[in-house]
């Protein structure tokens, strides 16, 4: 299993003066500390209109400056948003083989179909977005490999044109898939693309159904979309390394953990139900009698029933404005399989439980809430020390 470092350039309040200059700064220095640390690949995600949950709007250009301060680490987009309204698959070609050009083939493409607030700000018609994103593939990998390309579809059209530059990897830079479903998951795998899903407090057992789904897909695969096969499984979710459990607290990463999940619904438009729903389908069968006193329930209500999940509790709690404190966060977050915080023996025991489930790629996002930038930067070089060169002895005693 693989380390990425999963990246939405984040800064919860309150702010430092200059908050935005000095949030580029440190997300540089934490690439340049990744690619010392060993991860494989920096996932840059792209998100419009999205105030303090992320300010990766202009993701080519963060991973340009990004692969121009690093050596080895590749550049990877989870994802360019395909709906054409928001991103010509024509531009995205040109962009991507450029950075590859730049960081000398280290380009990894992944392409999303977003939603909520994203296709409010561009117009996108939500009817035609997941065929845009099956329609981008097959574009770029054509502008990629081939000397003069005109498409026409419903939905894009292009005249007979040269892709310029072309990238650098042939045949071309791998693609993948966002995937928050088990049809996008069950789809990347019939385009043979990679998959990238999102873990975050739902049960490591729920990712593995999901993961079932796009190992449907793979071999419901007939022609993949790119000139070669991409099979690998990558899974983001909430990690920080501490020295110590006591570390881990006092950098509020529970806390930020907490943040993160109730500010994303807001941010994408997305009913909060959605996110409990997933949430509490995990836990149940460590807590029948939450699920019980909750059926029916209003999710879109922010009362706390009196056998509530604790995780569920906390964050009614936060949404309130009531205060949680980072012990507690620390406490009731520790016992989820899926989020990994603490010292580098309980997270090494937590992401054999991904390796488990198949996940070629542990996607971490390590930037998230109120984690300080220097806390961040020691959790890489703890997982760097720790935990990279455990779970790679592990992949090559496996082989042997």
């Amino acid at each position: 299993m693989k380390f990425d470092i999963f990246c939405e350039i984040q800064k919860a309040r309150p702010w430092p003066k200059d908050h935005e200059a000095v949030l580029f700064r440190e997300t540089i220095e934490q690439a340049e500390a990744a690619d010392k640390a060993g991860y494989d690949t920096w996932w840059q995600v792209e998100h419009h209109a999205a105030e303090e949950f992320s300010y990766s709007s202009a993701s080519a250009l963060v991973l340009t400056a990004i692969a121009g301060r690093t050596k080895r680490i590749h550049v990877g987009h989870a994802g360019v948003l395909a709906p054409f309204r928001i991103n010509n698959p024509y531009q995205v070609a040109e962009r991507a083989a450029t950075l590859d050009l730049l960081s000398n083939g280290r380009v990894e493409l992944g392409l999303a179909k977003s939603g909520g607030k994203e296709w409010e700000t561009f117009g996108v018609n939500p009817e035609t977005a997941r065929d845009q994103v099956r329609d981008a593939f097959t574009i770029i990998r054509r502008f990629w490999t081939e000397d003069s390309v005109g498409y026409k579809s419903p939905d894009f059209s292009i005249p007979e044109r040269e892709c310029v530059p072309k990238p650098v990897q042939k045949p071309h830079p791998r693609f993948w898939q966002t995937c928050g479903s088990p049809e996008s998951f069950f789809m990347a795998g019939e385009m043979g693309v990679g998959s990238l899903g999102t873990t975050l407090l739902s049960p490591v057992p729920f990712m593995g159904e999901m993961l079932d789904h796009y190992r449907r897909g793979l071999k419901a695969c007939k022609q993949p979309v790119g000139k070669m096969l991409n099979d690998e499984k990558g899974v983001f979710t909430f990690v920080h390394v501490a020295s110590s459990r006591k570390e881990a607290i006092k950098a509020r990463a529970a806390w930020s953990a907490l943040w993160y999940v109730n500010a994303a619904p807001i941010v994408f438009k997305v009913p909060r139900a959605v996110w409990y729903d997933v949430i509490r389908s995990g836990l149940h069968p460590n807590a029948p009698r939450a699920t019980a006193a909750l059926a029916g329930a209003d999710d879109t209500s922010l009362d706390i029933a009196p056998d509530e999940i604790p995780v569920l509790r906390l964050l009614k709690m936060m949404a309130k404005g009531q205060e949680v404190s980072a012990e507690e966060a620390h406490e009731v977050l520790e016992q989820l399989d899926s989020v990994i915080i603490g010292d580098p023996d309980h997270c090494r025991k937590k992401f054999e439980a991904y390796e488990a489930i198949g996940t070629d790629r542990m996607m971490c996002l390590a930037q998230f809430g109120q984690i300080p930038h220097r806390d961040i930067v020691r959790s890489m070089e703890l997982t760097g020390e720790h935990l990279i060169p455990y779970f790679a002895k592990r992949k090559s005693a496996a082989a042997e």
